[in-house]
Parts: C-alpha cells; structure tokens; sequence
C-alpha cells in the first residue's frame, strides 16, 4: 500500500511538472506575441466600442440629435444631450470548444492546441490592455466558467484549464454556450467564440442560429474558426475503420467510392458555407484558421479588418 502511495505520488508531481513545463512554454510564446504584435492591433480593434454614459450637458451647435436627452430636456425646457466616455475597460469572454472532436490534428498540431494558443494569446491581449478575462469551457454542455478577472495568477489559471481540461461529455452544443454567456454575462463584453464550428443538422445547417441572434445583440461576439485541412475531404485509401470521435460509434468505409468521397465533401463545405452565411446575416465578425498555417497573420488581419 505504502509503495503504490509512493508511485502515485511520483507520478502526480511528473504530471505537474509536466503541467507546469506546457503552461511556461505557452507563456512564453503567447506572451511575445501579444507584446510584440498583437497589443496594438487588440487595442485598436475593441477599444471605444463600449461607450459609457457621463452626464448631461446643454446642447450646442454642432451636437448630434440622436443624443437629445428629452425627459432633461422637457424637465428644464432647454435642450440637452447625454455625453458618452470611452469605456476604460472592457470584460472579455472566451468561449472555448473543447469537444473531443478538437483531438483531431494531422499537421503540427490538434485543432484543440491551436484554439489554446490563440486563446492564450488573445488572453495576454486583453490583460495588457487591462482588461478582464474570463473562460467558458464548452462540449455539449458547458464544462466550467472562469468569471472574468484581472491579474496574471488568473490568467495563468485560464491557460492551464485550456491545456489541461477534460470534458465530462463528448459532442458539441455551441447554442447552450452562447446561451450561458448571455444568462451569466449581463453587461456588455467582447466574446470570442473559439471553435470547428461543427454543429449541424444532417442537411449541414447549423443549430445554433437562435442562440446566436441572442447573444449578438446583448455583446460583441467574434468567432475564431479552427479546422484540420484533412477533414474537409476523404483521400482514397480503400476500405477503413472509422469512429466518431464525439458519438462512438464506429464503421467500415470504403473511402474509394466516389460517391460517398464526393457527398462528404459537399456536406462539409456546405456546413462550412452555412456558417459564414449566418456570421453574415448578423454581422458577426469571423476568421478561419487551419492547423497547417501561422495563425499569427490571420490573426492580425482579423483585427485589421475589424
């Protein structure tokens, strides 16, 4: 009983350590970043969007009229406006897919350690900017939240969480974390939706559309989508065993039908192209990364863009 304590206790500290090893090292490259090249950009892309209500004043030449104040206005019979301030600070969100089907990676790295390098990095942006920072980790159900905070202890905790969690389920329900944000966040914030974005119907329509329309008009929401270039299409390899990575369940295929190769195919990129529909219709700003490219300068163009 005594040796099997001993190794259980040798084992847990090397798992630390090697805890310990994975965050420095995601500290150290994500912290660059986001001090180099990134803290400029965040800044000029989120900053001012939030805008707070200051005082009254009375009107003057020039002033927009969509600002009127009219119950003052009526009150002291002069007109008057309500001046708004930059809000110094803003709360940001990740909303980070941490599905098993983001175990999948078939060049340098999964789809799941991609999303937490550039949560990371999107992590440091934010407390550079003082701003706070929290995390929603999400499968079909969210998994844990990180109520936003200030201060590097929390923000080394959210990184840990990112490379360390493991989910209770197994799919993906990307409308009941949009749904949580909008329920627990009641101030506006700055969200980023981390995530395949793999959540459809059989016909390739995304289910989250209602959730989504929600969570829009109540904050300013992102999504940053992450995909293996190898799952937008099935090579002809003969007969194979395939699971489903978030279901279970298991088959054989016989990838050198072309049908099926040519079906697939079209399902994907119609799932892919409903998305970017959706992201349109309610003006969501959006960015798609694939695991074999730098996400560095797709990254800043996003923020260039916005």
């Amino acid at each position: 009983m005594q040796l099997s304590s001993h190794n259980d206790s040798i084992m847990d500290n090397a798992g630390t350590s090697d805890l310990l090893k994975k965050v420095r090292k995601i500290e150290i490259k994500t912290k660059a970043l986001s001090h180099q090249i990134f803290a400029g950009e965040y800044h000029s892309a989120f900053k001012g969007r939030g805008m707070a209500f200051s005082e009254v004043r009375e009107y003057q030449y020039g002033d927009d009229v969509r600002a009127m104040d009219w119950n003052v206005t009526a009150r002291l019979r002069s007109p008057y406006v309500k001046i708004y301030e930059e809000e110094r600070e803003m709360t940001v969100v990740l909303l980070i897919d941490i599905s098993r089907s983001g175990l999948f990676g078939t060049s340098c790295m999964t789809k799941r350690d991609m999303i937490a390098e550039i949560a990371a990095v999107l992590s440091f942006s934010a407390i550079i900017n003082n701003d706070k920072v929290g995390a929603l980790f999400f499968s079909d159900k969210v998994e844990e939240f990180i109520p936003p905070k200030k201060g590097r202890s929390h923000l080394l905790h959210i990184i840990r969480e990112i490379i360390e969690f493991t989910p209770k389920s197994n799919g993906t329900d990307i409308g009941q974390a949009l749904r949580y944000l909008t329920n627990a966040i009641k101030k506006k914030c700055t969200a980023f939706l981390l995530s395949d974005m793999i959540d459809v119907d059989k016909d390739a329509v995304p289910k989250y559309e209602e959730a989504m329309k929600v969570a829009v008009n109540r904050h300013d929401l992102s999504v940053i989508r992450v995909h293996d270039p190898r799952e937008t299409f099935i090579s002809n390899i003969g007969f194979v065993h395939v699971k489903d990575a978030e279901t279970g369940k298991s088959a054989w295929v016989n990838t050198g039908n072309k049908k099926m190769r040519m079906a697939y195919s079209s399902w994907f990129d119609a799932a892919v192209r409903n998305s970017v529909r959706l992201f349109n219709k309610y003006h969501i700003d959006n960015v798609d990364i694939s695991t074999d490219q730098d996400y560095v300068k797709n990254l800043m163009a996003f923020f260039q863009k916005r």
